[in-house]
This record gives C-alpha cells, sequence and structure tokens, in this order.
C-alpha cells in the first residue's frame, strides 16, 4: 500500500505545481507583472513549491534527513540524470553566463550549505535566513543582466485573461494537490524505508529526488528532441539554486533542520559538490562550451554509481 500512496503523492504534486503556476502567473498578469520578472521570479518559486512542501512536511513529521536529501538528491538528479540524458538526446550549448554567473553561484550555495550543516549538525533559523536572502540577492543580479544576456523562461500570454474565478480555483487545487501530496508522499516513503531496511536518507536522496526531479526531465527531453537550443544549463543550475535558497532556506525558516543521519555529511553532500563541481571540465574540455552526447553519458554513468553504491552501502 505504501508504493501506491507515493505514487499518488507525486501525481498530486505534479498537479499541484502544474495549477500553481498557472494561477501565480495569471494573478501576475494582473497586476502588471512584466513577462520577465513572473519567468524570472513567479515561475521558479511556483516550481519550487512541491520540493519545499515535501521538505516541510518532512520536518514537521520528525524526518529531518528526508528534508534535507530531498534537496541534495534533487540537484544530484538534475545535473547526473536530467541535464545526463538531455545531453544523450542532443548536444547542449553553454552560455557564457554560465561560468561567469550561474556555477559559481551555485559552489556557493552548495558550499555554504555543507558549511552551515556541518558547523553545529543543523541548519538553523538564522542559516535558513542567509540562504534565502542570498537567493534574493541572487534574482536581483539576475534581473539587471536580463535584458543583456539570460535566457527568461517561457510565460504563456493566454494566462493573461484568465478570470478571477478560475485564477482561484486554480489556486484552490494547486494547494490542496501540494499539501495532500507531500503528505502521502512522505508517508508512504517512511514506510518503504523502514519495509526494505535502509535509511531515510536514502530514500530522501533517491526515490523522493528523482520523483521530484521527473518534470523537469520530461520537460528537458521534450525540449531537446524538438531541437529547442533554448534549453540552457542555466535553467537547471538555477534550479539547483533555487532548491537550496528557497526549499532548505524557507524550511529551515520554519523550523529548524537538524542532521540525523551521519551519512548526509559522509557522503550524500560530497556526491551533490562532486556533481557540481565536474561541470566546469565538462562544459571547457575538450570543446569548449558544448555538453554533447558523450558527456551526457559520462554523468549519467556517474549518477548510476551513485545510486549503486547508494543502495548496496558502499
Amino acid at each position: 500500500m505504501s508504493i501506491v500512496w507515493v505514487i499518488l503523492g507525486f501525481i498530486l504534486l505534479v498537479l499541484g505545481g502544474e495549477y500553481l503556476v498557472r494561477s501565480s502567473v495569471a494573478l501576475s498578469f494582473k497586476f502588471n507583472i512584466s513577462k520577465m520578472i513572473i519567468g524570472m521570479t513567479v515561475v521558479s518559486f511556483a516550481t519550487s513549491a512541491p520540493e519545499l512542501l515535501v521538505s516541510l512536511q518532512a520536518a514537521f513529521s520528525g524526518s529531518p534527513a528526508i528534508a534535507i536529501n530531498n534537496v541534495i538528491g534533487s540537484n544530484i538528479a538534475n545535473i547526473g540524470l536530467v541535464l545526463g540524458i538531455t545531453a544523450m538526446v542532443g548536444s547542449i550549448l553553454v552560455d557564457q553566463s554560465f561560468y561567469k554567473l550561474n556555477w559559481p553561484v551555485m559552489m556557493v550555495f552548495s558550499i555554504a550549505l555543507y558549511y552551515f550543516l556541518k558547523n553545529d549538525d543543523v541548519l538553523s533559523v538564522l542559516e535558513g535566513g542567509v540562504l534565502f536572502v542570498g537567493l534574493i540577492t541572487f534574482l536581483f543580479v539576475l534581473i539587471k543582466k536580463a535584458k543583456k544576456d539570460v535566457v527568461v523562461e517561457e510565460v504563456d500570454d493566454a494566462l493573461a485573461i484568465v478570470s478571477n474565478f478560475k485564477i482561484g480555483l486554480w489556486l484552490l487545487i494547486g494547494a490542496a494537490s501540494l499539501y495532500f501530496g507531500s503528505e502521502w508522499l512522505v508517508a508512504g516513503s517512511k514506510d518503504i524505508a523502514r519495509a526494505i531496511g535502509v535509511s531515510e536518507a536514502v530514500i530522501g536522496v533517491s526515490l523522493i529526488a528523482i520523483g521530484t526531479s521527473v518534470p523537469e526531465l520530461a520537460a528537458s527531453v521534450i525540449a531537446a528532441a524538438k531541437q529547442e537550443k533554448a534549453i540552457s544549463l542555466g535553467n537547471l543550475i538555477g534550479s539547483n539554486i533555487f532548491n537550496i535558497g528557497s526549499v532548505l532556506g524557507l524550511t529551515a525558516l520554519v523550523k529548524p533542520i537538524p542532521v540525523t543521519e551521519g551519512s548526509i555529511l559522509s557522503n550524500d553532500i560530497f556526491w551533490m559538490l562532486a556533481f557540481a563541481a565536474v561541470l566546469i571540465p565538462l562544459v571547457l574540455l575538450p570543446k569548449k562550451l558544448e555538453i554533447s552526447r558523450w558527456k551526457g553519458f559520462v554523468l549519467v554513468i556517474g549518477y548510476g554509481a551513485f545510486m549503486f553504491l547508494l543502495f548496496t552501502g558502499n
């Protein structure tokens, strides 16, 4: 039965995320917010809602390992699985903002998260606030650069003429789906962890992380198959920054997140840092500013090795 709750949880999270994005964008148009700002802030925050609700639910239900590893695992999956498979479908061209802004900021957030957790085995309210303020600062810098060279996520113009009733209905559906989806997913995942004899940290960094990355994987592969080169590495890097700054930052502001399982700091977070760091040589060597099919294959093999070692306990 646990697997049924997990599947239902994933379905509701995808559904809730979609309705929240639609209602948020439609509401933003009502307030005459520009498409650029909507794409870079409103859409980004709304698409992080499923991960945020899962982490909040896990933190409040006494499973902080799931709250932390939901983000760590999603960040690993975004690079190893999503970026790897997308590159295998078709080579991805990388713009210079990758190593001038996006990648350095992602590394700063990743290292800051490691330091905050390692320092006292807890992500405190203050540290959550620092991460969230850092995210807001990053967004301001992005918005300033947007007129020059940043690719902005597409925003559906049709949402500008949606009725207030429909916006309210979408918000209601989105909120309810996210609430019950996160509750069922966390509860089902905890039961599965107990049933197969692995820790909640393992379930958080694998099952839950992959599940919350599936929508991004589907969107990226479809875009690559259509040869829409606008799928940028920047979007996935931005998602990783959002996961740390928004999901963990906001969760810690509501409830401090303790590190309850040693594997988080002795193993999982180092995989996250390694996948982030390896992007530089992959992007710059041997052919500069391109992630080719074989580089994507390397990333997927690396992700496979991570999952194998995770479940064999090595």
